[in-house]
Parts: C-alpha cells; sequence; structure tokens
C-alpha cells in the first residue's frame, strides 16, 4: 500500500467516522476532507474543487429548483387531491400513496415528493382516526424506491452516470435504470401495502411533533369566469372534505347570508367563507380555482410583485391594527397586502374577515408581496411567527409547469440534448414565467447537499487515481475467490447497503461505484451489472432513521424509535437483493 493510500483511506475512514458519529454536519466533514486532502497533497490544486462544477452536482441542484417549480405550480395538488380519500382501508390507502410518491419521486427529488405528501399522508391518518406511524414508513420506503427508476430520482443514479461517462464514455440514459430500477421498485411496494405495514408498531405520540398550524377563518372570492358559478353553496362540500376545510358561510353585495346559505345559487364576486389551515385553504382554493379577494385587488397583488408569501402574524396589545379593521388601516391600498384569515383561539368569527376588529393576541394569516413580510409586520406593529415555508399556488400556471418538465424529460431521453442543459433550460423558463420567483431560486437548493457531492467527487477520483479503488476490488475479488460472477456482485450489493444504511448514500455511490468497475475488470465481465448494483443498493437505504434523509424526515412525525426502521426494513433489503441481481443480470448481462 502506497503512502497516497495510506493517507486517501485515512481520510476517507475519518469522514465515516464523523458522519457515523453526527456530531458535525456532513457537508463540513467533506469539505474540511478535500481541503486536508489539497494540503497532504494526494488531491491536485487543480483538481480541489472540480466537484462542484461536476454534472452530477450540477443536476442534483437543479432537480431541487425544478420540484419546487412542480410544487409551486400546484403540479402535484392535481395529481394527489382526487385519489386521497380517508375511507380507504389502510392497505388501499398505502398502496395509493405508494404509487403516487414513487411515480413523483422518479421524476423529482425523492426527498421533495416525500415533504409534498407527508402532510397529505398524517392529514389522511387524522380523518380516518388512526395513527400516522403505520403508514408515513411505508410512504418513506415508496419514495426511496420510485427514485430507483429514473436517472433524475436520486442522487446515486445521477452519480453512476456520471462514473459511466468517465469511465466508459457514455453516461446511462433517463430510463436505463427503469427496467431494473422499475421492477424492485414494484417489488419492494407491493410488500409494503400487502405486508410491510403489519409489522410497524402504532405509535400513539405519533403526528405530535408536526405542527398543524393555526386554524383561521377566512374568505375566497368566486371570480367572474369560474365554473363554480350557479352552483349551490353545498355542492362545494365534497371539495372541502378533500382539503380538510369548513364551509361557515357567504357574503354577497358586503352582506352575510345565514341559514340557507348553502343552498343559495354561487354568483360572481361572492365572497366564501371558510375555516381551515394555511395549507389547506391554498389547496381548495387550487382546487376550485378561487380567488383570495376581489378581482380589483388581485390585479393589485399581481402588480405588486413577482410573487406572494403567506405569513403569520400575532398580534400585541400596542399594534396598530389593534381595535381596528384591516380595511379600516388600509392594509390593502397601503401595503398591498390581504388579511387572509384570523385566528383567535377556536373561535368561529360570524362576519367579514376584513372588517372585524382585532384583538389582542389574534393571529393573522396575511397575503403579502413577495419578501415585503417583514416590511408589513413591522407596519401593523405585529409579531411575525415562525416560518412555516406556506406556499401561494399559482393553478393558471400547472400545465406549463408541468409541459415545460416533460418536454426536457423527453428531449434528455432520446439524446436531443444533454441532461443538465434541459434541467437547466426547465429552470430558466421557470423563473421567466414566474413559477419560480428569482428572488427564492437558490432558496430551494441544498446547499449542504451540493457541498458534500462537490467535496467528495475530487477526493473519489483521488482514491481510484492512487489505485485505492483497484485495491479494494482486488480484495473482495480474493474474497470471493472460486464464486461465480453473480455471487461476487450480490457480495458487493451487500457491503454497498450495509454502508449506506449508516452513511449518507451520496458518499457510498462515490467509493462503491469505481470499486465495481474494478471488480468487473478483475473479473473480465461489464462494469454495467455492478453499476447497477451499486445503483440500487445505494438507495436502498432502509434499516436505520439516518441512511436516507426521507427516514429522517418521518422520524419525529410518525413518533418512530431508532429500532423500528428494520422490521419492515430488514425483509424489504432481502427482498431488493432477490429481486434486483436476476434482473441486473436479464437486463445488463456480464
Amino acid at each position: 500500500m502506497t503512502t497516497d493510500q495510506i493517507i486517501l483511506f485515512s481520510l476517507f475512514g475519518g469522514v465515516f467516522a464523523l458522519l457515523l458519529w453526527g456530531r458535525f454536519r456532513y457537508d463540513l466533514v467533506a469539505f474540511s476532507a478535500l481541503l486536508l486532502g489539497v494540503v497532504l497533497g494526494v488531491v491536485k490544486v487543480d483538481d480541489a474543487f472540480s466537484g462542484f462544477g461536476h454534472p452530477a452536482t450540477i443536476i442534483v441542484a437543479l432537480v431541487l429548483v425544478v420540484s419546487a417549480g412542480l410544487m409551486r405550480s400546484g403540479a402535484v395538488f392535481l395529481i394527489t387531491r382526487t385519489l386521497v380519500d380517508s375511507a380507504r382501508s389502510l392497505g388501499s390507502h398505502i398502496a395509493l400513496m405508494g404509487a403516487v410518491g414513487a411515480i413523483l419521486s422518479a421524476f423529482m427529488n425523492n426527498v421533495a415528493a416525500l415533504a409534498l405528501l407527508m402532510p397529505v399522508d398524517i392529514q389522511t391518518a387524522r380523518k380516518a382516526g388512526r395513527s400516522p406511524s403505520l403508514s408515513l414508513m411505508p410512504l418513506s420506503f415508496a419514495t426511496i424506491l420510485g427514485g430507483m427508476a429514473t436517472l433524475i430520482g436520486t442522487p446515486p443514479n445521477i452519480i453512476i452516470a456520471s462514473i459511466r461517462e468517465k469511465s466508459i464514455g457514455e453516461p446511462y440514459k433517463m430510463f436505463d435504470f427503469a427496467p431494473v430500477g422499475g421492477i424492485t421498485a414494484i417489488a419492494g411496494l407491493a410488500f409494503v401495502a400487502l405486508i410491510g405495514w403489519r409489522l410497524i408498531p402504532a405509535r400513539e405520540d405519533a403526528g405530535k411533533s408536526v405542527s398543524e398550524g393555526d386554524s383561521y377563518v377566512a374568505e375566497l372570492t368566486i371570480p367572474s369566469e369560474s365554473k363554480q358559478i350557479g352552483k349551490r353553496l353545498a355542492e362545494l362540500q365534497p371539495e372541502a372534505d378533500d382539503a380538510d376545510v369548513a364551509l361557515l358561510g357567504l357574503i354577497r353585495n358586503g352582506q352575510r347570508r345565514y341559514g340557507a346559505a348553502r343552498h343559495v345559487r354561487l354568483e360572481a364576486n361572492d365572497t366564501l367563507i371558510i375555516d381551515g389551515a394555511p395549507d389547506a385553504l391554498d389547496e381548495f382554493r387550487q382546487a376550485l380555482k378561487l380567488n383570495f379577494s376581489d378581482e380589483k385587488r388581485e390585479e393589485h397583488l399581481k402588480a405588486a410583485g413577482e410573487g406572494l408569501d403567506m405569513i403569520e402574524v400575532v398580534v400585541p396589545e400596542n399594534a396598530r391594527i389593534t381595535g381596528k379593521t384591516a380595511q379600516g388601516v388600509g392594509l390593502a391600498w397601503r401595503r398591498n397586502s390581504i388579511l387572509m384569515g384570523i385566528s383567535r383561539g377556536g373561535e368561529r368569527l360570524t362576519g367579514h374577515v376584513r372588517r372585524t376588529e382585532i384583538r389582542t393576541g389574534d393571529i393573522l394569516l396575511l397575503l403579502v408581496p413577495k419578501d415585503r413580510g417583514q416590511d408589513v409586520t413591522e407596519w401593523l406593529g405585529c409579531l411575525p411567527l415562525a416560518d412555516k415555508g406556506y406556499v401561494v399556488t399559482d393553478n393558471k400556471k400547472v400545465w406549463l409547469a408541468i409541459g415545460l418538465f416533460v418536454a426536457a424529460v423527453a428531449a434528455a431521453s432520446i439524446g436531443l440534448i444533454y441532461l443538465p442543459i434541459a434541467l437547466g433550460m426547465v429552470v430558466v423558463a421557470y423563473v421567466i414565467t414566474k413559477i419560480v420567483p428569482i428572488s427564492e431560486l437558490y432558496d430551494h437548493i441544498e446547499w449542504p447537499v451540493v457541498v458534500l457531492l462537490g467535496s467528495m467527487i475530487p477526493l473519489g477520483a483521488a482514491l481510484e487515481d492512487a489505485g485505492g479503488t483497484e485495491l479494494i476490488a482486488n480484495s473482495l475479488v480474493s474474497l470471493t475467490s472460486g464464486m461465480p460472477a453473480w455471487a461476487v456482485l450480490t457480495v458487493l450489493m451487500l457491503v454497498t447497503m450495509t454502508l449506506s444504511d449508516v452513511l449518507n448514500n451520496t458518499a457510498t455511490t462515490i467509493v462503491a461505484a469505481p470499486v465495481g468497475i474494478q471488480m468487473a475488470s478483475s473479473l473480465g465481465v461489464s462494469p454495467d451489472p455492478f453499476l447497477m448494483a451499486v445503483a440500487v443498493a445505494a438507495s436502498s437505504a432502509f434499516l436505520t432513521p439516518i441512511g436516507h434523509k426521507n427516514n429522517t424526515l418521518i422520524l419525529g412525525p410518525g413518533g418512530y424509535h431508532f429500532g423500528d426502521y428494520w422490521r419492515i426494513g430488514l425483509p424489504l433489503e432481502v427482498l431488493v437483493v432477490a429481486v434486483s441481481v436476476p434482473a441486473i443480470l436479464m437486463f445488463w448481462p456480464l
């Protein structure tokens, strides 16, 4: 073993040890290791920051922005709102949510897919009167499985494609992962929906760590060209139930309709009075294509900037708005903002929201021009609540967002344009069409992941150049001496899967993929089956809450314990190996 190999193995060992310890954030650990590698001379100065311009790093960043655009446009609501029904049996619900989650995560970042569907799953569980712990873990696993099916579904696939391009000269295309990843995902989903969820303990404290937010009495307006015109208010009840909001009444020409309001036929500019959480209010608005306010105020809102923020503020005793109404202080014409809802300790208000006198302790739900939340809050003399990341969807751009994304994926799939360029064009188009406001463009990129990738790629390349990956590969080949190639492939999968359960799957892939190529070279066989094995195994982190971010996301909301994951994760990993190895050998022969 050479001096460079010893240094690099020590660096990787230190990185893995610190990642397991968890005391320091993974991006700081990886970046520090990169700098130390440069100082010790095992990473060339010219190559030190090459990872930040690597296609894998760029794709991961772009996919996160595209995912945000699909969420902001309401594209995902379009899919989920007609599919989720709390009356379904638990097994059917898990199968349906798992399928939706898997499909979404195949075409958007799987962390973003889970973040989007998790509140829907928790809400459905509450409506059905069951613990969210029974369905959250299957949903997390489904989104992880779905990411295996395409190039952009998960970072390990992106890295594998880039490593293949460097090694063989040609990267994997968009759907090259589909035969193996798709079959594995389907088998995994079937197990999770039929058997797996029965192995999960129901936790009584599940969902308590998820902030439901305050319930607001709010107003939404029927636009002049709405399809809801002519319907009775009672006919909107199914959509209200789906969004988990309550229809309280109707305002027409400034007058509140009581009693028989549910049987009144809706007219243009009627104002619906509803009660619900901020996300539920926006879902209901998006589903029925309603306005936040009358059309005149809507035009002022649109002219005020490139987007809207939904913020919550609490009213102190000496606030400008205390004892007054939103209309009285001129919130709309002075600050281009709208009081969307009022939360008053569970009390249901009976009057017009914007004409309701505000009391000390009220919590207000405000719609403000992009990045003007602090100014409006200070002008009102209110105190801001913690930002919960509420998104105001723009349903008029849903098909534009979907069309741009589908066109880019199709063009990249047939080789018409390089994938990073295609995704970059989608991001630019999203910004130009204001699907994603330019002011928050970089907010959607998960910079710690970018730093991790940018730091680990040069270290992985240095290990390969120093002969380290060849040394590991030869050791594994010696260990499996006399075994058939498929058995060696299985051993590589098991080692990679074990690492991925305790380490970041990105770091695992960067180390394991070159080892797979070296093992294939030592055996005199094609490297493709070994790269596919690493891709599947690196994404199969089901035993612990630290192996994949999706598993970490559900830990609190599901009320899970560390040891809950292996109950369903261990048989699932065994199934993944049993299904994927034959599939790899069939579609990517040795």
